[in-house]
């Protein structure tokens, strides 16, 4: 089965979980900016979790389906449509033979994604299928995907046998066929004004006064337009050193918040460097990631401090609802 891509949007990858283990190398860990969109996505249509998906940014592409084809598309919203008719997100879709993905206007959030029962027959490389291009690194030829490409996909039979019985009950008419049930996002930002992100402090926050640091949690900030997947630079209220600070480079992590000397803030994210010499002041919750992952340049952006404590109960019960998404699932396919 394969899927042709007529036209490839602004920027369209195949992206998993990332490269885990060569970052010591010099390897950057790539993988989902949205990563809550991008379980969910692979849960719904009974992929491993760590399947390789479309990730969709901004504008998405259109794309012919050679074969009846099991999806799901989660993320921000891009105006999904199958033949001009619109498309549900955040369930199972069965698109028929011959049909045309399209995506519109951008309605919310900043990225989509798009998985395939089965997951897509890319190679593996370094334990990934995730695509860095400035390397030409994994993914589909190492690159973002461009006109006249053609994916092939590992869909069996026994992907749609699995949904049959739920998609039964839909109408045969049409070009897709979905689910009554779904689930509703609870990380997308309904506005782009001052959305708030939980951080913990950094490793170097006490070098810096203790003013600015309250200022960067009181006043709101703009991401530039010169953010990317590396990291996205904030405009605000300047963060200041109390005295010049030398530092050997450590390791940093996805939403570490840097410092560099102009001391405008960067949020670093899945393509970020393997290590950092700027000052660390702040850290994006884990479950925080994804509100990130969805925000457009331009938007304002504020920061909520919490404890790492706190933090880590935001993860468990995130993980909670993962898991209950799960049974969902599986109960739906039984019933």
């Amino acid at each position: 089965m394969s899927i042709k891509v007529i036209s490839p949007g602004l920027l369209t990858t195949i992206q998993d979980y990332g490269r885990t283990g060569y970052q010591k190398h010099g390897i950057i860990a790539s993988g989902v900016m949205d990563r809550y969109s991008f379980r969910i996505a692979n849960i719904l249509v009974d992929n491993d979790e760590n399947e390789g998906v479309m990730e969709i940014t901004f504008m998405g592409p259109m794309l012919s389906f050679q074969a009846d084809t099991l999806i799901t598309i989660t993320g921000g919203d891009l105006s999904p449509n199958i033949n001009g008719e619109a498309v549900p997100m955040w369930r199972p879709v069965l698109v028929k033979k011959d049909s045309v993905l399209s995506f519109g206007m951008m309605k919310a959030g900043a990225r989509a994604y798009l998985a395939v029962a089965g997951g897509f027959d890319i190679p593996v490389v370094m334990g990934s299928k995730s695509t860095y291009i400035r390397a030409g690194l994994g993914g589909f030829k190492g690159r973002a995907l461009a006109k006249e490409d053609l994916l092939s996909t590992l869909q069996t039979k026994s992907h749609l046998d699995k949904f049959k019985t739920e998609l039964s009950k839909q109408s045969e008419q049409g070009s897709f066929v979905t689910t009554p049930w779904f689930f509703a996002p609870t990380h997308i930002p309904a506005t782009s004004e001052n959305i708030a992100v939980r951080v913990t402090r950094g490793n170097q926050i006490n070098h810096f006064t203790e003013e600015s640091i309250q200022k960067f949690f009181r006043k709101p900030y703009t991401i530039t337009p010169e953010s990317d997947r590396m990291g996205y630079r904030l405009a605000g209220e300047v963060v200041k050193l109390k005295a010049p600070l030398e530092m050997i480079s450590e390791a940093v992590s996805f939403g570490t918040i840097q410092a560099p000397p102009d001391g405008n803030p960067i949020i670093l994210l899945a393509d970020r460097q393997t290590a950092g010499g700027y000052p660390k002041f702040a850290q994006v919750a884990v479950v925080d990631l994804a509100v990130i992952a969805q925000i457009c340049p331009g938007n304002t952006i504020a920061f909520v401090e919490v404890s790492l404590k706190e933090a880590e109960a935001l993860y468990l019960q995130r993980e909670g609802d993962v898991k209950e998404v799960k049974q969902a699932i599986k109960f739906h396919l039984k019933a």
